[in-house]
């Protein structure tokens, strides 16, 4: 491992600085999954890439992230003649920052060329990108999903115009995107969206829709193009009463469009990147696809903005995880390293788990998204399902998992000079961000009953287990907890009762999960190191457990530290984690 504390500048030092260790390196599971999932001749090709910005996250551009965080954007409404403006200064670290995610890595247009590589490689490349910096992910996730949408839905005319800036990666002229759905009596309420939109018909025929209204939470507020949900004046209330509209921030004759930012929010994390709100006087926009489908159209955009919520928590984990290791492999007290302390070695390995989870999901999803294009039915059910788990569970785990590494670090954690502080609070906006963790639960009970999701993903996770090649008590406790977990999603989604509906999507995401990750430890045989979380999942997180008990004496001490340790592994010590009476 690459893993080498700083030395310091005078003297010695008990507070470690992971500052310049190498985010790819020092992982021990990123490598090795990239090249299970990718496989060898695409990995080797990218290897080189996520070397560099592995060593890069941690350095320059952690370094960046940390200054754009303190010295947010500021909105200039005039120049100093009274002109109206309109315009937003970026610090020149974020602005760095950008010029690294648009155009250096392609984050946002990667999908969108000729040739485009898998979802899995923009995905790994955010995965990295991510623990230096996440509020610029926002823009970066938008502006990919946005690109997506018009490229589904919009007209061919409206697609050649926009795609080459969109999926440009020259920063002078690449177009970012964003999304402007949210008012204030219409957050999570869609159906309330009061925005209007009025159609001009010219005398040659042509059609004008203008938008009026205020919007309430527009990240990103400076876009060149946003997608926006508005309702025709001559159309229905609700959800089917909505339009989708493309909106450009500079008109075809080069003047400014005729919406204007109102302020930035002061918010507590992503505070490098603006939101704003913005009010909409008579802007000039495009239709995408049909009035009546807005919101469902949108929905596409908003399920890969979800999907992106999931890669930047499952980051987020990652970057926390990596901290708390550095800390406790390089720091002393009471005469020992924290990481030979029973107790650290616990609260490392329930931070790890989450973080392990949520990097078998994403990658899983980008791999059935991959197919889910190409017009593969079942994987597209997957993806469905899939999203709003990862979504819902992930980004709620994440808050826990930087609270947790800012405890390892001790006090200097909480303060602002070092990242800890700074990964809580973002942390934070991924269970509200494209909606709130209750909304999305109820959406995993939509996608199981009325999108016909959930029977494709069982009966996919069955396959892999059917495939695998698990030892016989992995297997049947596998198959009987997911089997569990999925009749009491359908249950409760076929009684319509929303009390339980969060408690049966987790435990759906923790069957899931666990079902991946035995999975890709067969497959990376013989470290079954994937295999031990899987074990530890199912006897944490599924099964029952008396909190009166303590946990009984077990031969397992060794195993737990080989996990915290990055050691590998056998299939016998990997059974050993099994639940008591699982393993034989």
């Amino acid at each position: 491992m690459n893993d080498i504390a700083r030395e310091p500048l005078n003297g010695s030092s008990n507070i470690p600085d992971s500052r310049g260790i190498n985010f790819f390196t020092c992982d021990p599971d990123l490598a090795p999954l990239l090249k299970l999932h990718l496989g060898d001749a695409l990995y080797a090709q990218m290897e080189a890439e996520l070397v560099s910005l592995g060593q890069r996250a941690s350095d320059q551009l952690d370094t960046w992230a940390l200054s754009a965080d303190k010295n947010p954007p500021q909105l200039r409404h005039r120049t100093r003649r009274g002109e109206p403006l309109q315009s937003i200064d970026k610090h020149p670290d974020y602005v760095a920052l950008e010029r690294a995610a648009y155009a250096e890595l392609g984050l946002a247009s990667m999908s969108h060329v000729e040739h485009a590589p898998p979802p899995l490689v923009k995905y790994a490349l955010t995965f990295l990108f991510v623990q230096a910096e996440f509020g610029l992910c926002c823009p970066v996730s938008m502006t990919d999903s946005l690109t997506r949408t018009l490229r589904k839905f919009g007209t061919p005319e409206l697609v050649a115009r926009f795609l080459p800036m969109l999926a440009s990666r020259d920063f002078d002229t690449l177009y970012q995107g964003a999304m402007f759905m949210t008012e204030q009596a219409a957050g999570s309420d869609v159906a309330q969206i009061a925005t209007r939109a009025s159609r001009e018909t010219a005398a040659d025929g042509s059609i004008t829709w203008r938008l009026y209204g205020d919007k309430w939470f527009c990240s990103n507020a400076d876009a060149d193009l946003a997608m926006v949900l508005a309702r025709p004046d001559d159309a229905p209330a609700g959800i089917n009463g909505l339009a989708l509209f493309l909106l450009p921030k500079t008109l075809a004759d080069g003047t400014r469009n005729r919406y204007r930012i109102i302020r930035l929010k002061d918010k507590l994390g992503s505070r490098s990147m603006a939101s704003g709100e913005i009010v909409l006087e008579g802007a000039e926009a495009y239709l995408i696809g049909e009035v009546g489908r807005g919101f469902h159209q949108m929905a596409d955009m908003i399920n890969m903005s979800r999907l992106s919520n999931g890669v930047r928590a499952a980051g987020l984990m990652r970057r926390a995880v990596t901290e708390a290791l550095h800390i406790a492999r390089h720091r002393e007290a009471f005469g020992r390293k924290l990481i030979d302390m029973p107790l650290m070695q616990r609260q490392l390995l329930k931070m790890m788990l989450p973080a392990e989870q949520a990097r078998s999901m994403f990658m899983q999803i980008a791999l059935l998204l991959a197919q889910a294009d190409k017009g593969d039915h079942q994987a597209a059910k997957c993806v469905r399902i899939l999203t709003p788990l990862i979504k819902f569970r992930a980004c709620r785990d994440a808050r826990r998992v930087t609270g947790d590494a800012m405890e390892v670090r001790g006090g200097t954690g909480y303060i602002e000079e070092w990242s800890d502080a700074r990964l809580v609070r973002d942390a934070h906006l991924g269970s509200i961000w494209e909606g709130t963790s209750n909304i999305v639960a109820l959406d995993i009970a939509r996608a199981a009953k009325r999108d016909g999701a959930l029977e494709p993903l069982r009966a996919y996770l069955q396959d892999l287990l059917g495939a695998a090649g698990l030892p016989a008590e992995s297997l049947a406790l596998l198959r009987t907890t997911l089997a569990r977990a999925c009749d009491a999603l359908m249950s409760v989604a076929d009684a319509g009762d929303d009390a339980p509906v969060r408690q049966a999507g987790s435990a759906l995401y923790h069957a899931t999960t666990a079902v991946l990750m035995a999975c890709e430890g067969m497959r990376l045989a013989p470290d079954y190191r994937r295999l031990a979380l899987s074990h530890l999942v199912l006897r944490h997180k599924l099964l029952p457990v008396d909190p009166l008990a303590l946990d009984a004496p077990r031969d397992e001490a060794d195993v737990l530290n080989a996990l915290v340790s990055a050691r590998p592994i056998s299939q016998q010590e990997a059974k050993q984690l099994l639940p008591a009476g699982s393993a034989q």
